[in-house]
């Protein structure tokens, strides 16, 4: 008697196909999950009307330390204090023409003078803000910027970016080809055991010779 039994061995291909769509579920939800955190955190201070900015130098070293990321509010000049923390240009006779974050130390009429938490001396230079408005900071996250700067460059942002979609076209294609995966193999994947009916036992045709 011959038994054909296909369950026994499908049935740890079925576990292991379970395990297979879960894990690649998962790594997908993982990965759309930072990509939409990474959005949020980087459109949220916009929607609240901050400005956002990277320190990328030691002079507020202590305070704001390099790679923190500063969010400042726009305020009226006429608002700004001894003591606020700015962000602004220098004066053209300072010979930087990049953003600054230091900490006003002087106001005289509409004249103003900062200095670097970390610095010694006060800057070399007073200015006046010639806007109606200036942003103010109001609060930071240290070393986040580090993120910011790897994202200036052009590869690693299609990296970051380029990755979660192509896990998510990944998953989406196997899926497809799951869907679309022909029925006679689905049959065959949940097959019952089948038993061979038993073949009767051959019985020897005897004839007996009769006397004439």
């Amino acid at each position: 008697m011959t038994i054909l039994s296909t369950g026994a061995r499908t049935a740890p291909a079925h576990r292991e196909r379970s395990r297979g769509a879960r894990a690649r579920g998962l790594l997908v939800n993982l990965a759309v999950g930072l990509t939409m955190l990474a959005a949020l955190g980087f459109l949220l201070p916009s929607l609240m009307g901050l400005q956002r900015y990277v320190i990328m130098g030691g002079s507020m070293e202590g305070t704001y330390d390099l790679g923190s990321v500063v969010f400042s509010e726009v305020v009226p000049v006429e608002d700004l204090e001894v003591g606020d923390t700015i962000t602004y240009v220098p004066p053209a006779e300072s010979g930087i023409d990049t953003l600054v974050t230091h900490r006003i130390v002087e106001i005289d009429g509409d004249e103003f003078r900062t200095q670097g938490d970390a610095n010694a001396d006060v800057d070399p230079w007073t200015f006046q803000l010639t806007a109606a408005t200036q942003p103010r900071v109001v609060a930071h996250v240290p070393y986040v910027g580090f993120a910011f700067m790897a994202l200036a460059d052009r590869g690693t942002r299609m990296a970051l970016i380029g990755l979660p979609a192509a896990l998510i076209a990944l998953w989406s294609l196997v899926e497809l080809v799951r869907a679309l995966r022909p029925q006679r193999d689905r049959r065959d994947d949940d097959a019952v055991p089948a038993v061979a009916p038993a073949l009767a036992p051959e019985v020897a045709d005897e004839r007996v010779p009769v006397p004439a």
